[in-house]
């Protein structure tokens, strides 16, 4: 008796499938399966899809005070826990595990202030800036603090953020021998630092990415008597990124500047970096400016006839 042809089941063979294929979902063991009886398509979820994004706002927040130490994670956390406080109507992803529509711009790392941090959330109902601003500030704990707001007009965002202007200050560090430093590390073409990475030490130049880096004395005069230093940098944000830590460690490479005691270090600005100036630009201007030179919408022409009592039925020359 000849053996059954190959794609064929011979008797016996009802259920068995080749070795190493996967058993298809929801089938039972030795089951018969004639050809055609099941197919494997792509699950979808249950539901209607969710509502399409109508409006872009992004967002200015400050990490201030003991919340410098907050990471990056828990920050997102929160956030999204003042965005349900705040009843934002956010848009969300399409999938098993829809999350709402928030995009995050290049974060300052844990442990360091800042005053300008940057990210984005997609509405799937219109709402104001400067209401919203408001309403996630009230909802988020005091240190994390909504400082800004403009609808998104334009793309490209983390684009704009080319550069970061920091502060560092240095206790027990003399404002001459901080800037003795500062002059011994700009004059040098390179300074490599090293860096622990998830994959090991890694050696890279501080130097390159420093556009600016100044020296001056700590305002005022400390009650104890001690020196105290400030740091005012601009640095580009390259790859690898180089952080206001790699800075001073290039310090303490280029001139043996050691402070006694961690520096703080807070981000002052970011965004756009003028070359000639030197200056590092707000990234939200180009959003204000295009939401200034754009014409009128209908929907913004019937909030402002609403606003000043004239139905939007009404014609032009009606008094």
């Amino acid at each position: 008796m000849s053996p059954p042809a190959r794609g064929r089941s011979g008797p016996g063979d009802a259920g068995r499938r080749p070795p190493g294929r996967p058993r298809p979902t929801g089938v039972a063991s030795g089951s018969a399966l004639s050809q055609g009886e099941v197919t494997l398509g792509k699950r979808q979820p249950e539901g209607p899809p969710p509502a399409p994004a109508v409006q872009r706002i992004r967002l200015r927040y400050t990490k201030r005070g003991r919340l410098r130490f907050t990471s990056h994670r828990d920050f997102q956390r929160a956030f999204e826990r003042a965005l349900r406080r705040a009843e934002v109507p956010m848009a969300y992803s399409a999938g098993f595990t829809p999350h709402p529509k928030v995009s995050y711009a290049n974060a300052a790392p844990t442990g360091t202030g800042s005053e300008a941090e940057y990210l984005e959330i997609q509405l799937a109902e219109r709402r104001d800036p400067d209401t919203l601003r408001a309403l996630l500030d009230t909802s988020l704990p005091d240190g994390l603090d909504v400082i800004d707001a403009v609808e998104a007009h334009t793309s490209g965002l983390a684009d704009r953020l080319e550069a970061s202007v920091w502060e560092i200050r240095l206790d027990g560090v003399g404002a001459e021998e901080a800037g003795r430093a500062v002059e011994a590390f700009l004059a040098a073409e390179e300074v490599q630092v090293e860096r622990r990475t998830k994959n090991g030490m890694r050696t890279f130049d501080a130097r390159g990415a420093v556009t600016r880096l100044e020296a001056a004395g700590c305002p005022g005069d400390r009650p104890d008597g001690k020196a105290c230093a400030i740091l005012r940098l601009v640095v580009r944000h390259l790859t690898p990124a180089v952080r206001p830590d790699d800075v001073l460690s290039g310090l303490r490479a280029a001139a043996d500047l050691a402070p006694p005691v961690p520096a703080a270090v807070t981000r002052l600005a970011q965004g756009l970096l003028d070359e000639e100036t030197g200056a590092v630009t707000d990234p939200l201007a180009p959003d204000r400016d295009a939401a200034t030179a754009a014409p009128p919408t209908a929907a913004g022409l019937s909030a402002a006839k609403a606003t000043s009592g004239v139905s939007p039925a009404a014609g032009e020359g009606t008094a």
